[in-house]
């Protein structure tokens, strides 16, 4: 299964969430790390560091840096992008269908949206 790393803004509902209804599902979020804080770009170098799928609402700025990392032969094991108006219950759903079905070499160097 897929490690993640929620982001700043991300949903803190969701993450309770996917870990009650997964207990094996493995996220992290920002906030209880050295990178809390972090600007976008050091947020994806740590979790490309430590091989995390990032997850985020932020669809304005995550997706180009994510991309430039990938496309500038930087490792980036992925970003899964939430829309914020989604329902934390289809959130989830799609999050652990992504964990669930996708290895992490299918998703590295790519960038998902959410709903799928």
């Amino acid at each position: 299964m897929l490690r993640f790393l929620a982001d700043q803004n991300f949903n803190a509902i969701i993450v309770r969430g996917l870990r009650r209804r997964n207990p094996g599902c493995d996220i992290v979020m920002i906030q209880d790390t050295e990178a809390d804080g972090a600007k976008d770009p050091e947020v994806l170098r740590w979790a490309a560091r430590e091989s995390r799928v990032l997850l985020t609402h932020d669809r304005a700025t995550m997706p180009a840096f994510a991309y430039s990392r990938a496309t500038g032969g930087e490792p980036m094991p992925g970003v899964v992008v939430v829309d914020g108006r989604l329902g934390v219950g289809s959130a989830m759903d799609d999050i652990l269908l992504i964990a669930e079905c996708m290895s992490a070499e299918e998703i590295h160097g790519r960038v998902l949206f959410v709903p799928l």
